[in-house]
Parts: structure tokens; C-alpha cells; sequence
């Protein structure tokens, strides 16, 4: 099994909950500790051998772009795709990736921090003509778990998703590896919304209803979704306290 070396990352939203009122930083670059948000994403995702790194980018595109290409190492493939929708949710700009990808590739988010053993773990145990959805069953560690996105499972396969999900027994964590056949049924997604809108919970769930989705969970692993000022600020605390993102 080839381990995928390709990355889609998300960054087109407008970051409001992070940012505020504060329109100096973008959201990818809002700093933690001194360094852009979106590095310490990068920084992982090359240490674990991704090659090739699509960027779907919406609001202010050209600003985005033009702070991230100083980020991106020589000899890394990185292209910049286009959601003129960024207005709407999450799925749709996964949808504007279609015609850049050619296989199985990681999805991430430009806000996400992930110790390295999360990214090797999904990368090295992903099942092809599944979605493979990292997630955390450690409930009593998850910083903020009102905002979380909530999974239940049955054995190793993903059954529901939402936040408001009452039910649950994981958290997806927001990396996945994702077959090329998700475009298809976020597409289906899109249309059955009546709004030609869907987010990344849609078609996850609609890909589970057919037994497409597998769950792998994290263990140990330590990661934090940065949405939100108290979510940077236990960011900097975990990594200030000598956490490190790329154990051993």
C-alpha cells in the first residue's frame, strides 16, 4: 500500500471566531508563540513526507497566498486553488480540490496542530475506497468538547458525525485520507442540501451511511483545533509547558 504524499489543506474561511475584530493577521498566520499559526501544520506534514501541498483558498486569496509561499519549503510541489465560495461551508472547498488531485491524498486544516505520530499513524494504516477519519477517544482530555465535532462508531467504522450529536464515543480530530470517490458523494451532499452548500460533516455522514468511513483512532496522540482565542491560548500553554510536536 503506497502511503499517500499528497495534502489538501483548507484555509479559505474568513477566521472570525479567532480573530475577532483584528484584521492585521489572517487566520493561518494569527501568531502561537511567536511563529504563524499554519507553520506548525507545515512543519508536520513535510516531516511526514508529504511531497505535493494543495492550498484551497478564498478569502482575501491573494494575501493568503502571498504570506504562505515563504512557508513552503524548496523542493515541496504546492499549488493554490480558488474557492470563489468561500462564503459557504467547509465542504465546498474541499469540493474545489477535485480536479487538483489525482489519488488518495491527506485533508487537513490550516489551523490544526497534530504531534507527528498522528500523521504517520493515518498515513501508514489508511484503508484504500475508505475515508479514513483520525479520531480521539480520550473524551475527558478534549479541550473544549461543546465544540467538538462528535463521532460515533461501531467497531472501527464511523455509523454518525455532528456536533450536536448526543450519542458519541470519539472526536474527529480533522485529518482524514480520503479516496477520490469522496468527491462524489460530497457533490450528492451539495445538491440534496437545496442549497448547493454542504460542510465536511455532510458528506462524511453521507459516505457512512453507506459503510465508507473508517475510523482510526489517535491513542496517545496529541492534537488541538485552534478556532478560537481560548483554543490558541491552551495551544501556547501545552506547547510552552515543553510539549513538543514531533516526539522522539
Amino acid at each position: 500500500m503506497t502511503r499517500p504524499s499528497e495534502a489538501v489543506i483548507l484555509m479559505a474561511g474568513e477566521g472570525s471566531r479567532l480573530r475577532g475584530a483584528n484584521r492585521i493577521f489572517l487566520k493561518p498566520f494569527v501568531p502561537l508563540l511567536g511563529r504563524p499559526l499554519i507553520s506548525y501544520a507545515l512543519d508536520t506534514l513535510l516531516r511526514a513526507g508529504i511531497e505535493t501541498l494543495n492550498f484551497v483558498v478564498g478569502y482575501e486569496s491573494e494575501r493568503m497566498i502571498t504570506q504562505v509561499t515563504p512557508l513552503i519549503p524548496s523542493g515541496v510541489s504546492a499549488s493554490f486553488i480558488e474557492n470563489r465560495d468561500w462564503q459557504k461551508q467547509n465542504g465546498i472547498s474541499l469540493l474545489a480540490a477535485a480536479d487538483g488531485v489525482a489519488r488518495p491524498f491527506l485533508l487537513t486544516m490550516s489551523d490544526h496542530l497534530f504531534d507527528d505520530a498522528i500523521v504517520d499513524c493515518i498515513l501508514d494504516s489508511f484503508t484504500p475506497d475508505f475515508l479514513n477519519v483520525a479520531v480521539d477517544r480520550k473524551l475527558g482530555s478534549i479541550f473544549d468538547l461543546e465544540d467538538a465535532m462528535k463521532v460515533r462508531t461501531r467497531g472501527n467504522r464511523v455509523t454518525d458525525i455532528g456536533k450536536k450529536l448526543r450519542d458519541y464515543d470519539a472526536i474527529d480530530i480533522g485529518l482524514f485520507v480520503c479516496p477520490l470517490e469522496i468527491f462524489d458523494y460530497f457533490e450528492r451532499a451539495k445538491s440534496r442540501s437545496g442549497r448547493n452548500d454542504c460542510s465536511l460533516a455532510d458528506g462524511v455522514r453521507l459516505m457512512a451511511g453507506n459503510d465508507k468511513v473508517r475510523a482510526i483512532d489517535i491513542g496517545d496522540g496529541w492534537w488541538q483545533d485552534v478556532d478560537t482565542p481560548n483554543m490558541l491560548r491552551h495551544a501556547e500553554r501545552k506547547l510552552s509547558a515543553g510539549y513538543e510536536l514531533n516526539p522522539g
